[in-house]
């Protein structure tokens, strides 16, 4: 069935006199569409296991570091928060001269991988372990030149009993490690969308990690064990990813050399990701330098506070653009035009849809959970935390369009973008910040991700991957949901007002409205949106039909469509 309903001229070349040549291109064609309709299904498969490990990693990833904050709060003090936040960002920083090398070696993976190329993958591999020795090599040296001045990062006073210098070189060496032991061989596992494997494997040394930093904190109050134990799982880590590879993989070896042109464009992606890469360490790290040199460590726990719920959240929705990346690659070589781009409305009325939820669950949660968990002196002012949520919706629409721009490849047209709107970013929240504290590095990433970001990146969009005949429907449809946003977010505002309640019940009955609310008025107006029927019928699909009143409508929607058909 599958094979004489996938062409009409396929079936057609029968007829003509020379039966064999179009025998072998009825064959061919047959093939070549079980192939497409096999790698379909495997995209659906793997981003749906993909996903679900993802989100058990990052709740996992969620709720443990939380108790953990919390015990650090309460055993060494809200300084010792601080300085560990202010070292990640410095590391994230650092970071960047990884330039992106990464997301261009598993891009140049997807056409191989598709054509079963064996040598080129195993190329691929050889230069990216390369890559990746050179890499951990200039972190490290990078690393060391900026310790004289880590000092001057900090505003106020440090905790007495630590040396920053020693806790500094252990969080970096920790950082070079990630390049030097077999961190080539993870590319493998995202290029053939099996990140679910090493989540497993993260889920197994986070727990390890964990285990040490709690005994840390709590028998032995000792900062430096609970970094130790970073340095430590952070090399069982690598090497565990890399039994994992070994064994799903046996074929591919690092070994082999790309020819010099293929090298050259891999090269020239990775510097045109290297502008992606320093905006994106600009906007998400250099908040936290910021509030540390004029505000304090003390400041910078606090917002961190705040940030780490948020951080958290947007977490799971990058599972779940990494779980769709190489799927979305992959469409974009196999599918119309015409089909990428409702795939691409479909996807992006759900996050639409997942963010608004949750910016109101922050709206109404924020202050009555902080209140609980660190006391009224550790509150921001909830014009800070309105902001908080419009940064998290806006993040989120834009990391949205990032994930199809990195799946299309079309980084060299989107070079400039990150790091004009990185600088933007910077200069607004140091200006700011003098003026109105946390709320002026919120309000620097917010402005500059609206008013460069996200117009810059549909443009590039819609030239580039999608029709430019799709741009203004497209743009009324993502203005449309953020209005709808506000609209439900001051809904849901009101509704919780009313909670005649106080701690926990509190948090658990603005929880339930949160849900609810949001949810019940989502659907009665995203129903005007043309991709909200086949929104729904994803959602379904991804729940298998287990949620009743959903299956129950996409089977009525079917039964309407075939009726029409019959009438037409």
């Amino acid at each position: 069935m599958l094979c004489f309903s996938c062409s009409d001229t396929a079936i057609g070349t029968f007829r003509f006199r020379n039966r064999s040549v179009c025998s072998s291109r009825f064959v061919s064609g047959c093939s070549d569409l079980i192939k497409r309709c096999a790698m379909r299904l495997e995209r659906t498969k793997n981003a749906r296991r993909n996903t679900i490990f993802g989100v058990i990693q990052r709740l996992y990833q969620m709720l443990v570091p939380f108790v953990m904050r919390t015990v650090m709060i309460y055993t060494l003090g809200v300084e010792y928060l601080g300085l560990n936040s202010l070292f990640t960002s410095i590391l994230q920083v650092l970071n960047l001269t990884e330039l992106g090398v990464g997301a261009a070696l598993v891009f140049s993976m997807y056409k191989p991988i598709a054509e079963d190329d064996d040598e080129t993958i195993c190329a691929l591999m050889n230069l990216y372990k390369l890559y990746y020795r050179v890499i951990g090599l200039i972190i490290l040296v990078i690393g060391v030149c900026l310790l004289p001045f880590i000092p001057s990062l900090i505003h106020g006073d440090v905790p007495p009993d630590v040396n920053v210098y020693i806790l500094y070189l252990m969080n970096l060496l920790a950082t070079v490690l990630t390049y030097w032991l077999y961190s080539y061989k993870n590319s493998l596992l995202q290029a053939f969308q099996r990140q679910d494997l090493a989540t497993k494997v993260m889920i197994a040394t986070d727990t390890i990690k964990y285990v040490i930093q709690f005994g840390a904190l709590l028998l032995l109050h000792d900062y430096y064990w609970y970094v130790i134990a970073i340095l430590f799982t952070q090399i069982l880590q690598n090497i565990g990813k890399s039994i994992v590879v070994d064994h799903l993989f046996p074929q591919y070896k690092a070994e082999g050399k790309l020819p010099k042109e293929q090298v050259h464009d891999i090269n020239r992606r990775v510097i045109d990701l290297f502008t992606t890469k320093v905006g994106n360490v600009i906007v998400t790290s250099s908040g936290s330098i910021v509030i540390s040199s004029f505000l304090g460590l003390a400041a910078l726990a606090i917002y961190q506070n705040y940030f780490y719920l948020i951080t958290a959240v947007a977490a799971i929705f990058t599972v779940v653009f990494q779980s769709v990346m190489a799927g979305i690659g992959n469409s974009l070589i196999l599918e119309s035009p015409e089909k990428n781009y409702r795939n691409f409305e479909k996807f992006s009325m759900l996050i639409a849809w997942l963010a608004t939820i949750c910016a109101c669950c922050f709206l109404n949660l924020f202050q009555p959970f902080m209140t609980i968990w660190v006391g009224k002196n550790l509150l921001l002012d909830f014009t800070t935390v309105i902001f908080f949520c419009v940064y998290f919706y806006v993040y989120e629409i834009d990391q949205l369009f990032s994930a199809h721009k990195d799946s299309a490849g079309i980084w060299h047209q989107d070079r400039f973008r990150p790091l004009i709107t990185a600088s933007a970013n910077l200069v607004l929240s140091i200006i700011l910040v003098h003026f109105c504290g946390v709320l002026g590095v919120l309000l620097g990433m917010i402005i500059s991700t609206l008013v460069i970001s996200m117009p810059w990146i549909m443009y590039n969009m819609f030239t580039y991957i999608y029709q430019q005949k799709y741009m203004a429907g497209y743009v009324r449809q993502i203005i449309g949901y953020a209005l709808l946003a506000s609209v439900i977010a001051f809904v849901s505002y009101w509704a919780c007002a009313v909670v005649p309640l106080h701690g926990i019940t509190e948090i658990v009955a603005k929880l339930v409205i949160c849900l609810i609310v949001p949810n019940a008025l989502i659907v009665l107006t995203y129903q005007f949106f043309p991709p909200f029927v086949s929104c729904i019928a994803l959602i379904n699909s991804v729940s298998k039909g287990k949620i009743p009143f959903l299956r129950s409508w996409v089977e009525r929607k079917k039964r309407l469509g075939r009726h029409r058909n019959r009438a037409m």
